[in-house]
């Protein structure tokens, strides 16, 4: 099967130039253990030397692809499942070489293990900060801050001159159906269906547009043509109605993560306060300095 050289590169990279840490994890992962999934959820997609691998590996080695690739994870599958072949091998040979006890990995597995302590330890702090009553109070200033909108469901016809939008009204004035005559006679995007823009609130539209449909009841067209950068209008508003804040349940995973980022910052900034630190002036600037402190 051919394989779209960029893809290719991107899970080369993701496969074998992540950072140690990351390459470290995936590799230990390989034997996964199904944990939540059935043996049939999560099948044997290879054996390499009587060593299974299961497709939930797979989803594990996508996650360490740019996300413009993981969107293609059918397209690249089979290349997937033959890279954490070539994982399983390399690793394998690593432990018949001796690696475990080469003082280079032992270094490499030490950062790596302070690392993940720093990562851990800071995402358990920072979700330990998320609880309901801090969820609830960020959802209360949200909806305080965005009241609920007002949107108006309009159509206009859009013409070249005011003789022709105040000809558009005259014909209004008689009976005429507004809807075909935007059809017949508008020359913006929506004239093919009847001029309906849909709805909208004011500051969607030019200030000049909104200032009259606001002014218009449900049913009414405005008796005098609105002109605008784009041309002549004649309004009509079809129907207003108010706009409510999402719900809690809709807004939690937004709320977590603007949540965790403020938390991110309180907790660090707990850490430094209590803690005995120095910054010497080698550490203001990447300039050199005199009498640097080494």
């Amino acid at each position: 099967m051919p394989f779209n050289r960029p893809i290719l590169a991107a899970l080369t990279r993701a496969s074998f130039v992540l950072p140690a840490m990351t390459l470290a994890i995936a590799l230990a992962a390989l034997p996964i253990a199904v944990s939540a999934q059935t043996v049939e959820d999560d099948p044997v997609v290879a054996r390499v030397n009587g060593e299974e691998i299961r497709r939930s590996a797979v989803f594990e080695l996508v996650q360490t692809l740019p996300p413009q690739y993981q969107s293609q994870i059918a397209q690249i599958y089979p290349l997937l499942v033959q890279r954490l072949v070539d994982f399983k091998l390399a690793y394998a040979a690593g432990q018949a070489g001796g690696l475990a006890d080469d003082q280079d990995v032992k270094d490499r597995v030490a950062e790596m293990e302070k690392r993940v302590i720093r990562e851990v330890w800071i995402e358990r702090a920072v979700e330990a900060l998320a609880t309901d009553d801090a969820l609830q109070g960020g959802y209360k200033d949200f909806v305080a801050a965005n009241p609920p909108a007002t949107e108006q469901n309009a159509r206009h016809i859009l013409l070249k001159t005011e003789e022709e939008a105040r000809d558009i009204i005259a014909k209004l004035d008689g009976g005429g159906d507004f809807a075909e005559l935007a059809k017949e006679h508008s020359t913006g995007p929506s004239g093919p269906q009847g001029g309906d823009l849909g709805y909208f609130t004011d500051d969607q539209m030019v200030p000049e547009f909104s200032a009259v449909a606001s002014a218009l009841e449900p049913g009414q067209y405005a008796k005098d043509p609105v002109q605008t950068q784009f041309g002549w209008h004649v309004i009509k508003v079809e129907d207003r109605r108010q706009v409510a804040a999402p719900s809690f349940e809709e807004m939690e995973p937004q709320l977590r993560q603007e949540l965790a980022r403020k938390n991110v910052e309180t907790v660090l900034k707990d850490l430094r306060e209590s803690a005995d630190i120095e910054i010497t002036p080698a550490g203001t600037s990447i300039a050199p300095s005199a009498g640097a402190t080494q």
